[in-house]
């Protein structure tokens, strides 16, 4: 009988384990809590190692033991693939959010032609790179290449240059006053409805640090001040990988 019940318990503790690993949410958020009670946890997913699990803090990706006694920070690296599975997921991540922010909430300069590739570009009015990448504009434009500018005033919300980038979005001619603004010339102090502070926003939760950052189709990323010909090189390969990895997801 001792025998029966041990093994018993033994079974319905194995059992308990096992639940846990497979459903670890609740006691990774509850470990969360302890360290920041304000904290919200939008996904937990399994990773390629066994009781590891990836959660998704608002955009930001760490790695969690599922009794969420242990949480570690920092790129999960596919070795002999040599695939950053960390910046890969963020990736997916950036492109889910920045639906969030269609083109018609966006300041857009398109090409007179075809539009071959789009772009999308966290600017601020205020910095020198961002100034130097708006210098070329025509010639991102000759390449068939649309930019599509999403506000981040760097200094934060309320700052001069969030003044500047309402400014600028509530002008009759957004591409005009956003062009004047970028050589220098001050757009006032004009206000409307508009999406500056969710664009930033949303560039925070997307890891935007510093302007201009663009943000490929793919969800990839790119800081500072791109050329013409490498940004068409760059949105070539881009597209001619995302169109190969769907054409293998659909032979699947």
């Amino acid at each position: 009988m001792r025998n029966g019940y041990w093994m018993a318990a033994v079974g319905m503790f194995v059992s308990a384990g096992l639940a846990a690993q497979d459903k670890p949410d609740a006691a990774i958020a509850a470990s969360l809590k302890t360290l920041n009670a304000n904290i919200k946890v939008d996904e937990v997913r399994e990773t390629p190692i066994a009781g590891l699990f990836e959660v998704n803090l608002g955009g930001q990706i760490v790695y969690m033991t599922a009794d969420g006694k242990y949480l570690v920070q920092g790129s999960l690296m596919d070795v002999p693939g040599k695939i950053d599975l960390t910046e890969q997921r963020r990736a997916g991540l950036r492109r889910g959010l920045l639906a969030n922010a269609p083109s018609s909430q966006r300041i857009v300069f398109k090409p007179k032609g075809e539009v071959k590739h789009t772009v999308a570009v966290f600017t601020d009015i205020d910095c020198g790179y961002c100034r130097e990448l708006h210098k070329h504009m025509e010639e991102y434009n000759a390449r068939g290449i649309q930019i599509e500018y999403m506000m981040f005033p760097r200094a934060g919300i309320g700052s001069d240059s969030y003044r500047k980038a309402v400014a600028t979005w509530c002008a009759k001619d957004q591409q005009g006053a956003l062009t004047k603004a970028k050589a220098g010339e001050d757009p006032g102090n004009a206000t409307c409805i508009n999406p500056i502070e969710a664009q930033y926003n949303l560039g925070q939760q997307m890891g935007v640090t510093g302007t201009p950052t663009l943000v490929f189709p793919d969800g990839n990323v790119a800081p500072g001040y791109v050329t013409p010909d490498q940004l068409e090189q760059r949105l070539t390969q881009v597209e001619a990988s995302m169109a190969e990895a769907d054409a293998s997801a659909k032979g699947k």
